[in-house]
């Protein structure tokens, strides 16, 4: 594993002209999109840091890839460690692109395709509407879905958990932190997202006791849900609105002043939950879990304000993503994963285990100096 930690801060440096290429197009087009500028290097200096090991396409061509983000978060900049990580050792080209919003996704993809990249890693933010462009990405090259599936479209393989589960997992931590029972209360980017819409649908099957199906329908967002111990007040949506995000954590801790529980199903959702938290003098009394590993999420277990987080893998995502894309871009079919999903699986984290995982994290991010708050 000793090569595969490298320091993150290195690995982005090390990105080449074909990657600033790819900045030049897509900022013409998407403003929101965060897009680092990679000044080219000359030909000597790409050759000098070239790895020995570069594996090829088939024509003996440099193996150009991208992987496509569903919105701006801390979690993505792990993913982008795994994905220059990745690049670094096989000897290939990787741009992370993070679009903000579903049409700038879309143009993403569309100017990946007029580029002729050699594969695409994409997190959906609307599979049930991006079929289309999702299918036109197929057609013009390798794709593979990572971390949100878009099991409808032409896609080689999934990438990641299933989010069902990781949803009753975090029920689960619900359940820890709230033994008695109480109101709870969802918060979220945007539904609409599969892996937003399994989650909180794993949430709810597991706090009402309902047998483990997948395939269940999802309930109605604005629909109060009752069990004999939990009810689910409701779930609110932010669009990537980080101010947003704590906006309707503060309204719902005026509007439910018996809320027991509030639960962030992305990155940043907890951490604006627990300012909300905070500023109405409610820290400890309203129990919090979420899912990600943002440094504020964990700091906030470690401090007793935060019960729990269901973690994913994005850093294997990242590596697994680029390893997979250019293994097929030199003709190796057998990378891809038995029956077209590579399981990573989620992780509890608790008070119990957050230090030991935090310290892991900080070895793959590279971030070994970093100061324990």
């Amino acid at each position: 594993m000793n090569h595969r930690l490298r320091m993150f801060s290195l690995s982005r440096c090390r990105r080449i002209a074909w990657q600033a290429t790819v900045v030049v197009c897509l900022a013409v087009m998407m403003v929101g999109c965060k897009i680092e500028k990679v000044e080219p290097e000359s030909e000597s200096r790409a050759a000098e840091k070239a790895s020995p090991n570069a594996i090829k396409t088939a024509e003996g061509e440099d193996i150009k890839v991208a992987y496509v983000t569903n919105g701006i978060a801390s979690f993505w900049v792990i993913a982008e460690a795994g994905c220059n990580d990745a690049a670094e050792e096989l000897g290939v080209e990787c741009s992370v692109l993070m679009p903000d919003g579903a049409a700038d996704q879309k143009r993403t993809l569309e100017e990946l395709i007029s580029l002729g990249v050699d594969g695409v890693a994409v997190s959906p933010i609307d599979p049930g509407n991006q079929t289309g462009i999702l299918n036109d990405v197929a057609e013009a090259t390798n794709l593979i879905t990572q971390d949100s599936d878009a099991p409808d479209s032409n896609r080689l393989a999934y990438i990641g958990m299933s989010n069902y589960d990781a949803g009753r997992m975090c029920g689960k931590l619900v359940k820890e932190a709230l033994p008695d029972g109480g109101e709870v209360m969802i918060f979220v980017g945007r539904l609409g997202q599969l892996n937003a819409d399994q989650r909180r649908q794993g949430i709810i099957d597991e706090l009402l006791d309902r047998s483990n199906d997948p395939t269940r329908d999802f309930d109605p967002a604005d629909e109060v849900l009752k069990g004999d111990k939990y009810t689910i007040l409701d779930t609110r949506t932010d669009d990537f609105d980080f101010a947003k995000a704590k906006g309707v954590a503060e309204d719902a801790i005026v509007k439910h002043p018996n809320l027991g529980c509030m639960v962030g199903l992305f990155a940043y959702n907890p951490p604006n939950i627990l300012e909300a938290i905070s500023g109405a003098g409610k820290l400890g009394e309203i129990q919090v879990v979420g899912f990600d590993e943002d440094d504020r999420t964990l700091q906030a277990i470690i401090d007793g304000h935060c019960y729990g987080t269901v973690v994913q893998n994005p850093y294997e995502y990242g590596y697994k993503s680029v390893e997979i894309l250019s293994k097929l871009a030199a003709g190796d079919e057998s990378a891809l994963p038995e029956g077209g999903f590579l399981d990573i699986p989620a992780r509890a984290i608790r008070k119990d285990n957050v230090k030991e995982f935090w310290d892991e994290l900080k070895v793959l991010t590279g971030d070994t100096d970093a100061t324990e708050q």
